[in-house]
């Protein structure tokens, strides 16, 4: 008995145990998910009907529209950046030089190990003390956006380029360089496709995240989404009204962001089945 227990597949000896089977999990899932949902759309429904002052959006609503313009640009100018360099920090953290990967994890300790709160002050309080003289940049807190988002999102774009990268089997490499290819080229030509494929979907959960870090820039006085929320709750002292906003204006970045990933890894696989 204890034989025909041991070699059974694990859910089998599950289900043998009286603990679950697939048709509990799934009605516990279904029944756990409906809850939730069902609670966020009465307290959702709840606000929209009784707390949100809709006398008030037409006065509030164009100084929103400028923060949402402002977080656009700035989503778009690090998520290109961050992007980028992310690629490069990938590729040097699975260089066979020594010194070329030491720099490049040390790149990745930092920023991932430190908040990226204390990476905005350090860039907006930090360096204009480490110039001499005065400081020639005005309004450098667009700057400190930019720079700071890139730097802390292409640690992360890094680790999952390498990730990717690390996926690809070794025969791969093998195979291109045994055709004449040289280093170079086979990463180019034969690495790199399989490895964005494999990196995209952590590549744009953190972009989507970069877009939701973008709060973080109010400690700056960045007029953003956020720094609105407070002028105009100050103001008011009506914190659902700008708050509704304020998840309208991120929910129509993210959404789209998280349909687009889905749609280029639908692509991606795709591509990989034909491949095969």
């Amino acid at each position: 008995m204890a034989d025909s227990y041991s070699s059974a597949s694990p859910e089998a000896n599950a289900v043998a145990d009286g603990f679950f089977d697939d048709q509990t999990l799934k009605y516990l899932g279904v029944g756990l998910s409906s809850f939730f949902a069902l609670g966020v759309v009465l307290l959702v429904l709840y606000i929209l009907s009784s707390q949100v002052d809709y006398g008030l959006i037409p006065t509030i609503l164009p100084q929103f529209i400028g923060a949402y313009g402002l977080v656009l640009g700035i989503v778009v100018t690090s998520s290109v950046l961050s992007v980028t360099s992310g690629i490069f920090v990938g590729l040097a953290r699975v260089s066979k030089t020594r010194i070329t990967n030491g720099i490049s994890a040390a790149y990745v300790q930092f920023f991932r190990g430190t908040p990226l709160l204390f990476q905005i002050f350090v860039v907006y309080f930090g360096i204009p003390t480490l110039w001499p003289g005065t400081f020639p940049i005005q309004n450098w807190g667009l700057p400190t956006a930019i720079i700071s988002l890139t730097l802390n999102h292409a640690a992360y774009v890094g680790e999952a380029v390498r990730g990717g990268i690390g996926a690809v089997p070794d025969g791969q490499m093998e195979a291109a360089r045994s055709l004449g290819m040289g280093y170079v080229q086979a990463m180019r030509e034969v690495v790199i496709p399989q490895a964005w494929r494999n990196a995209l979907a952590a590549v744009g959960n953190d972009q989507i995240i970069l877009v939701k870090d973008t709060s973080l820039l109010t400690v700056i006085a960045i007029p953003e989404l956020i720094q609105q929320f407070r002028d105009v709750n100050s103001a008011t002292f009506d914190p659902w009204t700008p708050l509704v906003l304020v998840a309208i204006a991120y929910l129509s970045i993210t959404i789209p962001m998280g349909r687009l990933v889905e749609y280029l890894e639908d692509r991606a696989d795709w591509g990989g089945d034909t491949n095969e």
